[in-house]
């Protein structure tokens, strides 16, 4: 009975409440303008300029700068390809092939539309971020603790804290809040059949960011979670096996907030010495 209660929804107080608001309504304004990055790309594609395939983040500085030129009217390849910052210098002749196109006042007009659009989402982002950090300070320890674990930035920190609160006493085990989180390992069998199982439905949100963060973690190598991804990838696959770095993480997690204690790697070869034992 109690682990059914702790599957369901509980009432945090109104500090991490109010939290939980902000985080959420930041995540829906980035994905928004991720939306609207992908519909540049696409207006880029209809006038049949590649910039995306040498230019990886046409946000950053050299593919906002060609893309304000490309608004103003400019259709030199060599003016444009002059416009390349930093280690995209060493890729002006890869950049000049790809602006060649046909930028006409309608995709222009697009393009201008769309950059207008993304400018002011990010200064709505920034100004979430903004008041983010001030809700986040009487949590301050457990906000620390959280960026301590390999894949957990700032961000996601913060988006986790606001999902399960910094009081870990709501769950008595760290089993009671993977189980609340629906992330607990299932084992399905019958007449020695092995069956499929689902996690269930959970907190969308909080499954979103951890999954985000077990990635990250999954791919620094010489950890204890890259070691275990890459175990049970060879056996699970990579699905199950993500899943079961959320879990170790979420675990992990109920123990560092409980005695606000940083991260501490098992390493990599933690199965090699504890198969030794």
């Amino acid at each position: 009975l109690e682990c059914g209660l702790l599957r369901g929804s509980f009432v945090p107080a109104k500090p991490i409440r109010d939290l939980r608001d902000l985080t959420r309504y930041r995540k829906v304004l980035i994905r928004e303008r991720g939306h609207h990055v992908n519909r540049v790309e696409k207006t880029l594609e209809l006038a049949n300029i590649k910039l995306s395939s040498v230019v990886t983040d046409i946000m950053g500085k050299t593919g906002r700068a060609i893309l304000d030129a490309l608004i103003d009217g400019v259709d030199d390849p060599e003016e444009l390809a002059e416009l390349a910052q930093g280690l995209l210098k060493k890729k002006k002749p890869q950049l000049r092939e790809a602006v060649v196109g046909r930028m006409t006042p309608h995709y222009a007009f697009l393009l201008k539309q769309q950059l207008a659009i993304i400018d002011d989402l990010q200064k709505h982002i920034a100004e979430f971020d903004s008041r983010i950090e001030e809700s986040i300070r009487p949590f301050a320890e457990a906000y620390r603790c959280a960026q301590t674990i390999p894949g957990v930035a700032e961000r996601a920190a913060q988006a986790i804290i606001a999902e399960i609160g910094a009081d870990m006493n709501r769950f008595p085990s760290a089993e009671h809040l993977a189980s609340w989180a629906r992330l607990c390992p299932g084992n399905h069998e019958s007449a020695v059949k092995r069956l499929q199982t689902t996690t269930g439905k959970a907190n969308t949100w909080l499954r979103a960011t951890l999954q985000e963060c077990a990635w990250a973690a999954a791919r620094k190598r010489n950890s204890y979670y890259n070691a275990m991804y890459y175990r049970l990838k060879s056996r699970r696959g990579p699905k199950k096996a993500i899943v079961a770095v959320q879990h170790a993480m979420l675990k992990a997690l109920w123990h560092m907030l409980r005695s606000l204690q940083g991260h501490k790697d098992l390493g990599r070869d933690y199965f090699d010495r504890r198969n030794e034992q």
